[in-house]
């Protein structure tokens, strides 16, 4: 028989279209392209001439498939950095800039040039946090931003007491996780990882205000309790959860023979920047012994500022705490942080894959961070994170934090001295919830009509991003801010715009 004879395979050249990052000649690839993406961001930057795109949705769609064509995997590819030049102008010519002053309807932060480097540096290695020889400098350094984070929350609980995630959705779904299959444990000495929860299933209730982030009530239901498994708790007139309500719903909820598992706590509403009164709600958890997560993804920031980190006393008394610094922090996304003030609530995550993280590794002294996460392939995003830590120091991270403190007071006073609109609350972090008055003798439907066209329309074109939401069941406006580089000249024109539209709606189209 004979055997036919192939040709050997040829490896792709260094250079091309198939260059690396990482290695040796990665660098020198990487240079050229760097140059493009910069004259991309520039370009794409003065093509949008503004914070987005004109035009709306259906521009904006039609513009996004011009530009990458009908078949985004052609049998032959192109030149890299023509296509690189090409589609990266258009992504940013049709983005929402976060970095413009006049985009501030979100709480998505304008990254600091100094972090997206470092991110540049990591994603060109791409190690992984899901096993030491897959990023070992990535295993030795994220424990130390999380002992970095820990003390400045006061945790204190050590290298190990937490993990960097996705975002405050995933940092409260690990506090709910575990402080559920603590219960478990506590209730009936199995391992809800193990066995599951049986019949505590319906029984396993969470706290939370009315005001929390929807997360919350999305997290019951991944974890197979349902939406029904979240009590809400009223808030007072700063729309902060009543501890003397919480401690009534949690003996209410015992006596019913049901399982109270954890009250999570606000620090920092994503409308208003409220911070509940995380003391007395600390003291009622303990007299219930019940498990506190804060959700402190907005407000977490605070403690930067020596102005405003009194807001978020009584947080290092939490069992766990969610942290986002793609918010205040200003990390490219993602930058989310889980703290635990005791690694030992890390247990259940614990996995053993021999082809990741054997035992007889572990013992040689090979550490892994696999057990400490809810996912298994997880990027350094510590190392953006480290960066920025040692460059600004926590000084010039609150003065960034109490810079955008300042423009949403001076937002506020604008709002308050202007006819034309109205300020639902003082500000209490950097978001500033108002509304056009619409004209006189408007009904209240006919209001909230007029700001959520106001706001389409300078969507639409391409004047302005401010956020909306509902407060006392009507529509309200929303500036988030958080661009430390905006100046109250920004933001004066960016109110006068709001004012101004919602005058000409009202005008036009006065009752419809």
């Amino acid at each position: 028989m004979t055997v036919p004879t192939r040709a050997a395979p040829t490896a792709p050249p260094p250079g091309g279209p198939a260059a690396l990052a990482g290695g040796l000649t990665g660098p020198d690839a990487l240079g050229p392209l760097l140059d493009t993406a910069r004259h991309a961001l520039r370009t794409g930057a003065t093509r949008r001439g503004g914070p987005v795109p004109a035009g709306g949705p259906a521009a904006t769609t039609a513009a996004v498939r011009l530009a990458f064509g009908p078949d985004l995997l052609p049998e032959q590819g192109d030149d890299p950095a023509a296509v690189l030049a090409g589609l990266a102008t258009a992504l940013v010519a049709g983005t929402a800039d976060p970095a413009d002053p006049h985009c501030a309807g979100h709480l998505h932060c304008p990254p600091l040039a100094v972090a997206v480097a470092a991110d540049l540096v990591a994603t060109a290695v791409n190690p992984s946090l899901d096993s030491w020889d897959q990023g070992p400098s990535a295993t030795a350094l994220e424990p130390l931003v999380i002992d970095a984070l820990g003390r400045l929350v006061g945790l204190d609980g050590g290298p190990g007491a937490g993990v960097l995630t996705s975002g405050g959705t995933e940092s409260n779904l690990m506090g709910m996780l575990l402080a559920r299959d603590a219960v478990v444990q506590r209730v009936t000495g199995r391992s809800a990882a193990a066995v599951g929860l049986g019949a505590l299933a319906d029984r396993l209730r969470f706290f939370c205000a009315e005001v929390a982030h929807f997360s919350v009530r999305r997290n019951a239901a991944l974890l197979g309790l349902g939406e029904q498994a979240v009590v809400p708790v009223p808030v007072d007139q700063g729309y902060r959860m009543d501890p003397a309500a919480l401690a009534d719903r949690l003996a209410a909820t015992t006596r019913a023979g049901l399982l109270p598992a954890a009250v999570v706590a606000t620090a920092g509403s994503t409308d208003l920047g409220s911070v509940d009164p995380l003391p007395q709600i600390v003291d009622v958890c303990a007299a219930h012994r019940v498990h506190c997560h804060v959700d402190a993804a907005y407000g977490g920031g605070a403690l930067l500022s020596t102005r405003l980190a009194g807001l978020l006393t009584g947080i290092e008394r939490a069992d766990s705490v969610t942290l986002d610094l793609h918010k205040f922090g200003w990390q490219p996304v993602p930058a989310g942080v889980f703290l635990t003030a005791d690694p030992a609530r890390l247990a259940p995550l614990a996995r053993r894959v021999d082809y990741l993280n054997p035992a007889d590794d572990e013992t040689a002294g090979y550490p892994s961070l696999l057990g400490r996460s809810l996912r298994t392939t997880r990027r350094v995003d510590a190392f953006k994170l480290a960066v920025t830590f040692r460059t600004l120091g926590r000084r010039g991270l609150g003065a960034l934090v109490d810079r955008c403190h300042d423009l949403a007071r001076y937002a506020a006073t604008r709002i308050d001295v202007d006819p034309r609109l109205e300020l639902a609350a003082p500000p209490v972090l950097s978001t500033v919830v108002f509304r056009h008055r619409g004209p006189a003798g408007v009904t209240p439907a006919d209001r909230d009509r007029v700001n959520a066209v106001l706001r389409r329309r300078l969507l639409h074109t391409g004047a302005a991003v401010v956020g909306r939401t509902r407060v006392a069941d009507a529509v309200w406006l929303k500036l988030t801010l958080l661009n430390p580089h905006a100046t109250e000249t920004d933001l004066a024109a960016l109110l006068d715009l709001v004012a101004s539209a919602g005058d000409d709606v009202s005008h036009r189209e006065p009752h419809r």
